[in-house]
């Protein structure tokens, strides 16, 4: 089992997880985060620090989706280790829906 982020954390990127991610495996995008699934160790550390809930383990029903885009993204992206400073606008976005379709950027994020 791995845990994975789901759109919520677009346009909000918080960063709360990246800090307590005991194995590092943490990418960054220009407006999200994913998480490696073949690193993932599957401690759990990383949900409850996520102030949107945008981190969900594989077994929910609406992982299935999201495990591929953070397979493949987490293959693209740099890893980042520290956290990082959020949008200064996070909160605007946190309770959007349909964020993928509006906002998803594929560009790498600055580890």
């Amino acid at each position: 089992m791995t845990y994975v982020v789901t759109e919520t954390c677009i346009r909000c990127k918080y960063m709360d997880c990246v800090e307590v991610c005991p194995v590092d495996c943490f990418y960054v995008g220009a407006n999200m985060l994913v998480i490696h699934p073949d690193e993932c160790i599957d401690c759990g550390v990383c949900e409850p620090e996520c102030p949107v809930e945008a981190i969900i383990p594989d077994t929910d029903g609406e992982a299935e989706k999201w495990l591929e885009l953070n397979r493949d993204y987490s293959e693209k992206w740099p890893n980042i280790t520290r956290k990082g400073n959020s949008p200064d606008d996070a909160d605007t976005y946190k309770d959007e829906g349909g964020k993928f379709e509006k906002y998803f950027d594929e560009a790498p994020g600055e580890a």
